[in-house]
């Protein structure tokens, strides 16, 4: 992530926990299929990326851009007028 500018020094692993569900407009999961909790009335999307522990670093360049690529889509759809940056 530094290739592009971000640190991750502080960054873990958070819970999806029943409070987070309840104030998200959309849940995106990646890959967790039954095992994620479920409130109704909210939007799922599951992008089922790659994990890339052990992966080289061409790989994990390759997951970093569909993640960015998917968030990009995701905030076009939920704000049209925004405009952001390319990368």
């Amino acid at each position: 992530m530094k290739d592009v500018g971000l640190s991750l020094d502080e960054e873990f692993p958070k819970p999806l926990t029943d409070d987070i569900l309840t104030a998200a407009d959309v849940v995106v999961t990646m890959g967790c299929g039954d095992a994620c909790p479920y409130l109704p009335g909210k939007r799922y999307e599951d992008w089922p990326i790659d994990d890339p522990a052990g992966a080289d670093a061409a790989t994990v360049a390759r997951i970093r851009d569909d993640i960015d690529q998917r968030v990009r889509g995701l905030l076009a759809s939920l704000l049209p007028d925004l405009t952001l940056p390319a990368r």
